[in-house]
């Protein structure tokens, strides 16, 4: 299986091409790490599962995404996520994109 190049990181701002909502993106899955059971009953447009998959904390949410790569484009707005689990992953916020001095992030 040949894998797709991550188009996000850590820490990058995103939003859903479908849904509309925007969300930080904290963890990076080469490919889809889920079960077939939770692939059948949530990924209704059947993104390709050999393609990176993005765990996605969401504006004004307390529900974290899991979002394939082909359902996500960088939020242009510049803007911030109002997430209260953002301030435990990162230190700063800037230029669009948020920042940790954890060196995972």
């Amino acid at each position: 299986m040949e894998i797709t190049r991550a188009m996000f990181s850590i820490g990058d701002v995103v939003e859903h091409r479908l849904f509309g909502y925007r969300g930080v993106v904290v963890d990076v899955d080469p490919y889809f790490a889920l079960t077939d059971e939770w692939y059948e009953n949530v990924a209704r447009s059947r993104p390709p599962k050999d393609a990176p998959w993005y765990h996605v904390l969401v504006h004004d949410s307390d529900a974290p995404r899991y979002v394939a790569q082909r359902n996500l484009h960088a939020d242009p707005s510049g803007l911030p996520v109002r997430n209260s689990a953002l301030d435990a992953l990162f230190d700063d916020f800037a230029e669009g994109r948020y920042l940790s001095s954890n060196p995972r992030n």
